[in-house]
């Protein structure tokens, strides 16, 4: 029987102060609190250097879909990295698992998206997506169809193209002038953009406001409306059912690709494989990520249609895109033993089992005067704060509400992601409904321990 290693926990910290630049972090905060430090990880559990389990409740950021500890994951990249850990996809080289990774997403993405680029990352994927969107116009001999219409609240990346097309305010600050040629419209966040609004006539609205878009930018000018089939990052928002159908008429009337951004609904998360199926809409083009390794190894990508595809290889010419780990054997070759796992064990249905019956559960913290909403999709929930359920006041910055209840949640043995507005859950999609419970509970606990 192995031993589990041990670690000094205060030797750690301390070279993380030193050290590190942690991403999406308080540098200053954690200058004095030092990190929350991770050893071990198997199903919906990690442990900490101190040897405390936790339950993943965000499956790492959203994408650890098969759960921690597949050994049969770790396997694979050893294979393959002892028989070929590395060979370019560049001037027409290939490895047998970059071309079966492509094959099998042939299988399993809706007609017409049959043609794949492999990526590192969600951000990779979207800024591939939105060039491929840009040369595909180009190509048709329309070089003034460049623009992108993005949403609010919307999440697509941290490189400075998605970035663009990012509609969360605090990732632009301080980060100098973003690339021209990105559009923003709503988000289709009924709780706040819909107020009084059946379903249908807040979809009406958003429609129109796409409309007025098109007619004052010009539909000669887009080049691509991208948004993921439900919002994540930027606050966890199930658009009404309808609502892809009648986004995708307008596109297709003026001649306008859609991109759905399926880095976080992809592979499972929503109940579905893919989130567009959730509303019966298939894009022209689609990016994707996280959950295609479940986070093992990074890995992303982006599928075009048969049309896009054939446009691109029509001309005697080079495709002048791609990156040095676009195709990368070992993540391949996990990905294709990952996605075998998810279809094995069915985990779409169980997180259109599980993810429902958490929602419900959830949706009993409404009885507090502090909680306003809670939504979700699947095995991607959020519950949102406020200071006045009437108006919807949101609460004080001073509450600090976000970092509390990061600690309060921590400390019970539960990881989530909280901010000063709400609290959001993507637990790995193997959860139970014991797991669930436990979670809700930890989950209420906190909330009455912060804004009780």
């Amino acid at each position: 029987m192995t031993m589990a290693k041990t670690w000094n926990t205060a030797d750690l910290a301390d070279k993380d102060r030193k050290y590190m630049l942690h991403p999406a972090s308080n540098l200053r905060q954690l200058q004095e609190s030092g990190p929350l430090v991770f050893t071990r990880g198997e199903g919906v559990y990690l442990w900490d250097s101190d040897g405390k389990r936790y339950i993943d409740a965000f499956a790492g950021l959203w994408n650890v879909n098969v759960g921690h500890g597949r050994k049969e994951l770790a396997e694979v990249a050893k294979e393959q990295s002892a028989e070929l850990a590395f060979s370019p996809t560049f001037s027409g080289l290939a490895t047998p698992p970059v071309i079966e990774l492509a094959a099998k997403l042939g299988e399993m993405f809706p007609d017409p998206l049959n043609h794949f680029q492999f990526t590192s990352g969600g951000a990779e994927s979207n800024e591939t997506a939105m060039k491929i969107a840009r040369y595909y116009w180009y190509l048709r001999g329309k070089q003034d169809k460049v623009k992108i219409i993005s949403r609010m609240m919307g999440y697509h990346g941290i490189a400075m193209g998605a970035l663009s097309a990012t509609g969360i305010p605090a990732y632009w600050t301080g980060f100098g002038p973003r690339p021209g040629g990105f559009i923003f419209n709503s988000a289709p966040y009924k709780y706040r953009n819909g107020e009084g609004l059946s379903d249908d006539e807040f979809v009406a609205k958003l429609v129109q406001e796409l409309k007025d878009t098109i007619a004052k930018e010009g539909a000669d000018t887009i080049a691509a409306f991208i948004g993921e089939p439900v919002q994540g990052a930027g606050g966890v928002v199930p658009p009404p059912q309808n609502y892809w159908s009648e986004i995708s008429k307008v596109l297709k009337e003026n001649n306008i690709l859609l991109i759905h951004d399926e880095v976080i609904t992809g592979f499972g998360r929503t109940g579905t494989m893919f989130g567009m199926q959730q509303y019966g809409v298939t894009p022209d083009i689609v990016s994707f990520a996280k959950g295609i390794t479940s986070g093992y190894i990074p890995l992303g990508g982006v599928g075009v249609s048969d049309e896009i595809f054939d446009t691109m290889a029509e001309p005697d010419q080079i495709f002048m895109h791609g990156f040095t780990y676009s195709g990368h054997p070992v993540a391949c070759a996990v990905a294709l033993r990952n996605i075998q796992i998810i279809e094995d064990e069915n985990l779409p249905a169980n997180a259109g089992d599980v993810g429902p019956y958490m929602i419900d559960e959830l949706s009993k913290l409404l009885e507090r005067p502090y909680v306003g909403n809670v939504r979700g999709k699947g095995l991607m929930m959020l519950v949102e704060f406020v200071a006045n359920k009437e108006t919807k006041e949101k609460l004080s910055p001073s509450l600090n509400a976000g970092a509390r209840l990061l600690a309060a949640t921590r400390k019970r043995g539960v990881v989530v992601r909280a901010s000063n507005d709400n609290l959001v859950l993507s637990p790995p999609l193997i959860l139970t409904k014991e797991q669930a419970d436990e979670v809700i509970g930890v989950v209420g606990d906190a909330l009455d321990e912060v804004l009780g």
